[in-house]
């Protein structure tokens, strides 16, 4: 698993965002799998519009919800993400 520090400069903002207060609305769907793809995550299509991410390393799976219409996720999903990823992040002080 990649530190925020060594995240791209596009994803590291996608992260600022997941994780800033208040809870940004306007994050873009492939804009998160960008960042989860690029932290290690393997995503898996499901049945609608679920998908499965997964860490392996850390043996750790969430399903989220690709949103739709709009490509932007709705806060509740980006709050669920950021409770989910923050421990993740506790020992760098980038995040």
């Amino acid at each position: 698993m990649k530190t925020v520090s060594q995240l791209s400069k596009k994803s590291q903002a996608t992260l600022k965002k997941v994780m800033g207060r208040p809870v940004s609305g306007t994050i873009k769907w492939k804009s998160i799998v960008a960042l989860l793809t690029e932290m290690g995550a393997e995503i898996e299509e499901r049945e609608g519009s679920r998908v499965n991410v997964v860490f392996m390393e850390l043996k750790e799976a969430r399903i989220f919800h690709r949103p739709h219409p709009s490509p932007d996720m709705d806060k509740g999903a980006v709050a669920s993400l950021a409770k989910w990823l923050k421990p993740l992040f506790k020992e760098d002080k980038d995040a």
